[in-house]
């Protein structure tokens, strides 16, 4: 047994004021100002007036005077903006969904079958997902085009699993790894079959590992770019990232207000997601089950 007595006096040099400062305090302070800066001035600038915006010498950029709607009315009422966002859920619920199936078959398959080159196929999965998506649009380009669902939600649903699945997969591999092997070797001795074993052994015992890879697939699917700059060309189409950057940038002429709206209200799902799911996305970052 640990002698707790050690871990005080180790401890104590946090108890002078001074030193917990800088060593608690002062990092925590910054690392609050990094994460939490970037939505608040998203948040002003949104209700700034026009002639706010700019004028730095007779309004401060950190404050606003006279909050207005106008930019949030503009962006709700008088573009794509709600159906962005909601193409935006659908195409990145359904590719987690696509890819947390094939990631689940695919990393028991790897970790617990056992077969021969299980651990070669497990390195080449995860060098996949390093592949740039700028190489692997031009052949993907070709294929939905040829299938005929360029410009289609379905574009998307199909494409983004192609570097879903390889990091969501060596993600559950290292998680069914840390599941003890002897609960399989259990259930195969009273006859239980793999499809049985998987179902009632190893997925309610990763529920911790498979909502990491969801939240990371959703997180990687909500932010995408370049797969639906390329896929997708008509308005009602276009998912928030695409959509705000192509019909909020005329030319030189930048929309700040209804661009940093439509930003925080794009960032706003993940944020709830993260907030609702963080017990059991650290408790995965722990390992699984202890034998």
């Amino acid at each position: 047994m640990p002698d707790l007595r050690d871990d005080a006096e180790g401890m104590s040099y946090l108890n002078r004021l001074p030193r917990r400062l800088v060593v608690v305090y002062l990092p925590l302070a910054i690392f609050l100002f990094v994460l939490l800066f970037p939505f608040y001035w998203m948040a002003i600038t949104s209700v700034k007036p026009n002639s706010q915006l700019t004028d730095y010498e007779n309004h401060s950029p950190f404050w606003v005077a006279g909050a207005t709607l106008e930019h949030v009315s503009y962006l709700l009422f008088e573009t794509s903006y709600p159906g962005w966002l909601w193409n935006t859920m659908l195409v990145s619920v359904a590719s987690t969904i696509l890819s947390l199936v094939t990631s689940v078959l695919a990393a028991y398959a790897i970790e617990r079958v056992r077969f021969t080159g299980a651990r070669t196929v497990g390195l080449l999965i995860f060098l996949a997902y390093l592949v740039p998506p700028s190489i692997l649009f031009i052949p993907l380009a070709f294929i939905v085009f040829n299938i005929g669902i360029y410009d289609s939600r379905l574009a998307l649903i199909f494409t983004y699993p192609t570097f879903l699945i390889p990091f969501c997969t060596w993600l559950l591999m290292g998680y069914f790894r840390s599941i003890p092997y002897e609960l399989e070797e259990s259930a195969l001795v009273d006859g239980a079959s793999r499809w049985q074993i998987l179902r009632r052994i190893i997925l309610p015992l990763a529920v911790p590992g498979l909502i990491s890879a969801g939240i990371f697939a959703f997180t990687l699917s909500w932010n995408e770019f370049i797969y639906a700059l390329t896929f997708i060309q008509s308005s009602e189409n276009k998912t928030v990232p695409v959509g705000v950057l192509t019909e909020l940038v005329r030319g030189d002429v930048f929309e700040w207000g209804a661009l940093m709206a439509g930003a925080l209200f794009g960032s706003l799902p993940v944020v709830i997601l993260y907030s609702f799911f963080v017990d059991h996305y650290v408790s995965s970052m722990t390992g699984a089950v202890k034998e």
